[in-house]
């Protein structure tokens, strides 16, 4: 009798360091065959997570074109999985997050009739257009999800919010936080060593902060550099030109500024363990800074992410340059405010998401598993 086939989809960096665990988990079950589709989204920084976790694309569909428009996207990407899924006929379709991939992914699945577990399931904001695409890749893989693995219980409850069936939701927490640590164990690499100072990190890319807010958000980090004479700022610029015109413009040709290429996984993990702080629009590293104790302020109106703002490791500031550097000097300058955050422990999970995420789809595929125990 031929193995069950499991197609696990990833598209960008983020997605990819995310479902990682979940691959290396799946790998171990020797019952399964597990096969990972990639888009190809961002080539090298792709190619970058997967060399980190050991792994490499079974199928790699070889999307990114320069210039191209999400419409572009995701209609190539729906052709090319679905010939993918035509190939492989998969009897589980698993994919993380809130990408045009893993939206696209759901749909093929559907289409097909194929089982698709949703990773990170029930994040929401108030607004389906912000953050945008996001927000609606999001809910409308929702609505087609056989299972929900919430990485959180209040994700749970946004998903009973929508009328989710409650055997379909599985609090596993977050695989973000399973790749953090382990990446964290193993990593040797040092940042600025002769820099005895503190480092801020800063990582802005979202589509909704391109142009003026992105601007705005390197002005503020330039001022709170100039007020912090021990600081060391460091800018891993994404690839898109957009981001790194403004931040080039902006904070290029600076002391005491570093502009470099994005570091591999493993690396960036080092450096948010080193920073002091971290200015951010990212979603992922809202979740993995708290394992290190690092504050993190948002560089957003709105998350996604709402448990680590509660707990006080975040704090949302958007891209008001003043908001960002009041709040930033606050914590810098005192001693308190900055040990109220980064003493929090984080909400994100204990570094187990994968093993139970795979227990449920090996236990929908009739696969026994030692890891059902983690649900009593």
């Amino acid at each position: 009798m031929p193995k069950p086939k499991i197609v696990c989809v990833v598209g960008t960096r983020p997605d990819a360091i995310k479902s990682a665990p979940v691959v290396l988990e799946l790998q171990k079950v020797p019952d399964v065959e597990t096969i990972v589709v990639s888009t190809g989204q961002h080539r090298e920084m792709l190619d970058q997570v997967f060399a980190s976790f050991g792994f490499k694309a079974d199928i790699d569909l070889n999307l990114m074109q320069h210039g191209q428009t999400l419409a572009s996207l995701t209609a190539r990407a729906l052709e090319g999985l679905d010939k993918a899924f035509e190939e492989v006929r998969p009897d589980y379709v698993i994919a993380q997050g809130d990408t045009s991939t893993t939206f696209v992914a759901s749909l093929v699945a559907f289409y097909r009739r194929t089982p698709f577990g949703h990773v990170e399931a029930g994040l929401r904001t108030e607004s389906v257009q912000n953050p945008f695409p996001e927000e609606f890749n999001r809910r409308a893989t929702g609505l087609i999800a056989e299972h929900h693995f919430a990485p959180t219980s209040m994700a749970k409850a946004n998903l009973l919010l929508e009328r989710k069936e409650p055997g379909s939701i599985f609090v596993t927490g977050n695989t973000g936080i399973d790749a953090v640590l382990a990446i964290a164990e193993r990593s040797t690499k040092t940042w600025y060593p002769d820099h005895k100072g503190r480092l801020i990190l800063l990582t802005t890319h979202r589509r909704e902060n391109w142009g003026l807010p992105q601007e705005q958000i390197a002005l503020a980090a330039r001022e709170v550099l100039e007020q912090t004479p021990d600081a060391l700022l460091v800018v891993p610029m994404h690839r898109n030109p957009i981001v790194r015109e403004t931040l080039e413009r902006v904070l290029g040709d600076r002391d005491r500024i570093e502009l470099i290429e994005p570091p591999e996984y493993e690396a960036f993990v080092t450096l948010m363990r080193r920073a002091a702080l971290i200015l951010t629009d990212s979603g992922g590293v809202q979740e993995e800074a708290p394992s290190f104790g690092v504050p993190v302020l948002v560089l957003r109106e709105n998350t996604e992410r709402p448990e680590g703002v509660e707990a006080g490791n975040a704090k949302l500031v958007g891209t008001d340059p003043q908001r960002i550097v009041s709040e930033s000097l606050r914590l810098l300058s005192e001693p308190e405010a900055y040990e109220v955050m980064s003493k929090t422990a984080s909400p994100y999970g204990d570094g187990r998401a994968a093993a139970r995420i795979r227990s449920v789809v090996c236990s929908h595929l009739g696969i026994s598993t030692a890891e059902e125990r983690m649900w009593n």
